[in-house]
């Protein structure tokens, strides 16, 4: 028998403690004094010493806040009353410019020197939403709103003194957050004009793309760090998101979250030590978080580490994870934009078939971890079906078939469809799960706009009627491992009725559990009866969608982290674990048919967990 070293080429370490995963940490910092968002701050600062000035408490102000690295003390108040402006420098040496009103847009800047504020002279072009970077004596205002909605490219040079016009953006960009100085910057978090990934560089005379965010975003926050050493966090994606990402010069890596989600905060330090204040939640918040890095001399875990904690305990690094903590990253877009497509699969190999395009369509698509591919389509068109099973070992069933629900099944065999036995009652937006010869199909659409609360077994052959759910309704989710195991979720059950209703199958009856913190028609997710996930979805009428996620952990649900896109009827993977899941396509836009082809990957850090030896 091979020995550990033999295989590894390493023995396995002895520790005295765990080592620590290497994501960062945000805690608790000292409150601001007064609440507010839209502030400008001091980007080049530290984590013990920074400025938030101006912002909003419902009207905008002049206030202005010291933090020594515990607490936050009033100064001397700025002298142009503001918000949404930018911010850069030291909290000895900072420097307020642009902004917004009273009585609209401002040109205004103003130089902090330690003790007091001074009017300098102004910019070139009055504006809010503004970013920028750099230092007092040399620094850089980038794009801002002139008007409502603009996107300004404009770009202007501060030399300590007067303002000149520089080189502009290739595009209009407002809130955008900037790291770095003049001669080696960096923009990023944004809207130009819509959310977007993109960041930035420049070099003192051209702007240059580099690595873009792994989730798109506006009114978010940063650190001044450098050029390649930059720090995102907060902001709105389109829901308010406490996603934190570091930047090292080419590529984002998403870090531990803020423990509490927020916009329009302000920023200071590093992407190693960086502060957060303020900011707007569903009120204005006067907390601050600091974010630090585990110090050099703490073991880092990595992923495949095996060793033994203690001397005694042996543990490893793996990739179960704690799919309450996952997050959501940009995946691999399908080809044909689409929603209330049937869905079938893994993260890895997943069947996406049928939906609406528009019109419903038998387009079908295959996922192999990377990219996705058109395979054989559907016999028949459909949208809004059920599906469960693996890529290879797949089944649809409950299909619309315009003007009309159906009773069609389809079983995928990796290659090709066969039609097989039909369900009893004719609907659509049922709640599926299970495998291709143990499912459920629960609720749906069958005429009555109630929805109905018919639920039928698979055995591999033929549908049979069973216990009814406890509660009419349909555009529902499903979650489980087999026909004697899941969960049915959410769901419209009539007029302005927007269902947070879980119920529980046990094989034989439905139990009401705990309800969603938010109810939802149109929602999708998967994993089992002991953690799942259910992401999206939003009122029957009027809308709109949500990005709203929420896990099950076997008893009760937790909001987690939202997703990037708000959206409705999207592909999810219904078996298995939630670590598996993803958001495929969907419709964005609930006024309209707005399908998209974007795709969205639940993904859940590794888990430190006790090796069992025999």
């Amino acid at each position: 028998m091979a020995t550990y070293k033999e295989i590894k080429g390493v023995t396995v370490q002895t520790l005295d403690s765990d080592p620590v995963v290497n994501v960062g940490a945000w805690s608790s910092g000292g409150d601001l004094n007064t609440a507010r968002e839209a502030g400008g701050g001091t980007p080049q600062g530290t984590q013990n010493a920074a400025l938030y000035f101006s912002g909003t408490t419902g009207s905008p102000s002049v206030l202005n806040e010291e933090y020594n690295g515990t607490s936050w003390s009033e100064e001397n108040d700025m002298n142009t009353t503001r918000y949404f402006l930018g911010g850069i420098g030291t909290y000895t040496s900072a420097l307020a410019f642009g902004g917004y009103g009273p009585p609209g847009n401002s040109n205004a800047s103003e130089e902090w020197n330690g003790s007091s504020w001074t009017e300098g002279n102004d910019l070139a072009t009055a504006r809010y939403a503004i970013g920028g970077f750099g230092v007092q004596t040399a620094g850089v205002a980038v794009g801002g709103s002139v008007g409502t909605p603009s996107y300004s490219n404009s770009v202007e040079y501060y030399n300590g003194t007067s303002w000149t016009s520089g080189t502009a953006t290739p595009a209009g960009w407002r809130n955008a957050v900037g790291a770095g100085i003049q001669t080696a910057g960096l923009i990023f978090s944004g809207q130009n004009p819509s959310l977007t990934t993109d960041a930035l560089k420049f070099d003192g005379s051209s702007w240059t793309a580099t690595g873009s965010l792994n989730t798109a975003r506006s009114n978010g926050t940063g650190t001044g760090g450098t050029q390649t050493a930059a720090l995102a966090f907060g902001g709105e994606a389109p829901s308010v998101t406490a996603i934190t990402e570091s930047f090292d010069g080419t590529s984002w890596t998403e870090v531990a979250d803020l423990s509490t989600a927020r916009y329009l905060s302000g920023g200071s330090g590093s992407n190693t030590s960086g502060l957060c204040s303020g900011g707007y939640t569903t009120t204005r918040v006067a907390s601050t978080e600091e974010f630090s890095f585990p110090p050099p001399t703490s073991a880092i875990l990595t992923e495949g580490s095996i060793f033994l904690s203690g001397g005694e305990t042996l543990k490893g690094f793996g990739k179960a994870g704690n799919e309450a903590n996952g997050t959501w990253a940009s995946g691999d877009a399908i080809n044909t934009a689409r929603d209330s497509g049937g869905f079938f699969g893994s993260k890895n190999a997943a069947l996406l078939a049928g939906g609406v395009a528009p019109p419903s369509n038998t387009l079908v698509e295959e996922y192999d971890g990377s990219s996705w591919t058109e395979v054989n389509n559907t016999p028949v068109t459909g949208q809004s079906s059920g599906g469960f099973g693996t890529q290879i070992a797949g089944l649809i069933t409950g299909a619309g078939n315009p003007p009309a629900p159906a009773q069609s099944t389809l079983t995928y065999d990796g290659t090709n469809w066969t039609a097989v036995a039909n369900l009893n009652t004719a609907r659509y937006t049922g709640g599926a799960f299970g495998t291709q010869t143990s499912g459920v199909y629960a609720g749906g659409y069958s005429g009555n706009i109630n929805g109905t609360a018919n639920a039928e077994v698979w055995n591999g052959s033929t549908w049979t009627e069973v216990s009814d759910l406890n509660d009419d309704r349909w555009k529902v989710a499903g979650a489980g491992t087999s026909g004697d195991s899941g969960l049915v979720v959410g769901g419209y059950s009539g007029p302005a009725t927007n269902s947070a209703t879980t119920e529980k199958w046990d094989g034989s009856s439905w139990t009401e559990v705990n309800d969603l913190n938010s109810g939802r028609s149109g929602g999708k997710g998967g994993g089992t009866v002991t953690s799942a996930l259910l992401f999206g979805g939003g009122p029957f009428s009027p809308g709109p969608q949500q990005a709203y996620t929420e896990f099950w952990n076997g008893t009760s649900w937790t909001e987690v982290a939202d997703m990037a896109l708000r959206r409705e009827n999207q592909g999810a993977t219904t078996v298995g674990t939630a670590v598996g899941t993803m958001a495929v396509g969907g419709n964005s836009n609930f006024t309209s048919p707005n399908p998209t082809t974007i795709t969205e990957d639940w993904n859940v850090d590794a888990a430190l967990s006790t090796v069992t030896v025999s």
